[in-house]
């Protein structure tokens, strides 16, 4: 399973790609958009979960090109630690539980997300190397 070094490993691969600290969280941005960042979760997460135990670990928020890719992620990808919050309804991007996520979908997820944000030329040439 994954943890954070993963993820800084993984986009450390991916061009253009700057860690940035945004809102006391690691973020990950190219071309001056963020992709992929750590979330952990506010008081009013907390509160939606109700009895229901919030998922533990390290979460990372991955964006996604938009909400159909988001929905089709979630349906693909809920065994592999993949699931979303209220507070991101709406919003074109997944939560991923490190812990419980393979590292080969992780790295795949967040090349998903870097490719939202990547200049074409520098996506193609990364693709194709």
């Amino acid at each position: 399973m994954a943890g954070i070094e993963d993820v800084a490993r993984v986009v450390g691969g991916l061009p253009g790609t700057e860690e940035i600290v945004r809102h006391g969280a690691r973020t990950w941005t190219v071309a001056g958009k963020a992709y992929a960042w750590e979330r952990g979760f506010s008081k009013a997460d907390l509160k939606r979960f109700g009895d229901e135990t919030p998922p533990q670990g390290p979460i990372l928020a991955i964006r996604t090109e938009d909400l159909a890719e988001k929905e089709a992620v979630l349906t693909a990808r809920a065994g592999d630690g993949f699931f979303t919050i209220p507070h991101f309804n709406g919003y074109a991007a997944v939560l991923v539980q490190l812990d419980r996520v393979p590292v080969e979908v992780l790295e795949e997820a967040l090349l998903d997300g870097w490719l939202v944000y990547a200049p074409k030329d520098v996506a193609k040439e990364h693709l194709n190397r």
